[in-house]
């Protein structure tokens, strides 16, 4: 692995004049990484996921310290210059997939919104990728599919739509925010590895925000612990739940209710199930 770092960071933020949500929080993910955030609701992952992707000012979040991607500042960066970069090399896959698609515009309207952010040049260059896309996330590449309406999707289709749009412009950074949270254990392992499969495919990096460990087993190449806007653990899937070294992590580990369940690569779907179990 390439050990220079896509992005790092070390950030505190807070929210008006009240006690900050993250502390001095220090993370770094490499190229090609999957790294798994997790924590208990309230200990700042989603705020830590917002300021990577420039959106903790729309929240009124203030945020100070360093974040550097591919060697670049982007703290002080100008909301124009975010909005150049987000959705084409930081992309972002929220946690609630119906509640974030435009409920008045069709599934490929939207698509082809998200590729006219940071793309010119005729619709029908557009169509040959757009069919490569669904297909690649498991959604029929079809006129009738593109027609549907957001209500007319099921949860798990609507976060491959999602997931979808992320990939749209090849980002170098996949920000996933409680991703499967909203999903039934089956979708939950079909989504899982479908981020397995584009990171191994794609190459993009991927910060996996979970409150979730055993999910986060099956899929991270390493594990961040945050605790009350503190990082207090790093290490490898192995390392956290076989050898936790932070009192916290132990609990959380502890209160896992089958340790074995979940080990790295263990998804439970196949690759020729991962298309099959929803058409």
């Amino acid at each position: 692995m390439n050990r220079e770092p896509l992005l790092e960071l070390r950030i505190s933020a807070a929210y008006g004049p009240g006690r900050p949500v993250l502390h001095d929080a220090a993370i770094a993910i490499y190229p090609g990484e999957i790294l798994g955030l997790a924590g208990q609701s309230g200990a700042g992952k989603s705020t830590l996921g917002l300021a990577i992707l420039g959106l903790h000012r729309f929240r009124k979040a203030s945020v100070t310290g360093y974040m550097r991607f591919h060697g670049r500042e982007l703290l002080d960066l100008p909301e124009r210059h975010w909005r150049a970069l987000r959705g084409r090399e930081i992309a972002f896959v929220p946690q609630s997939p119906l509640a974030s698609l435009n409920p008045v515009l069709t599934i490929g309207a939207q698509l082809t919104e998200a590729w006219r952010a940071h793309a010119s040049g005729p619709a029908a260059a557009w169509k040959p990728r757009l069919r490569a896309l669904l297909e690649s996330v498991c959604l029929p590449p079809d006129e009738k599919f593109l027609g549907l309406y957001p209500r007319q999707l099921s949860v798990g289709l609507a976060q491959r739509v999602l997931i979808a749009m992320a990939l749209i412009h090849h980002p170098a950074l996949i920000v996933a925010d409680e991703p499967t949270s909203a999903l039934d254990m089956i979708t939950q392992a079909e989504i899982l590895e479908l981020f397995r499969r584009v990171n191994r495919e794609r190459g993009a990096a991927i910060l996996y925000i979970s409150h979730d460990l055993a999910s986060m087993a099956s899929l991270a190449h390493r594990i961040a612990i945050l605790e009350r806007g503190s990082i207090v653990e790093d290490g490898s899937p192995e390392q956290v739940f076989r050898a936790p070294r932070h009192p916290y992590t132990a609990r959380l580990v502890a209160a896992l209710p089958r340790l074995g369940a979940a080990l790295p690569g263990e998804t439970g779907v196949s690759a020729a199930g991962l298309c099959a179990l929803e058409f």
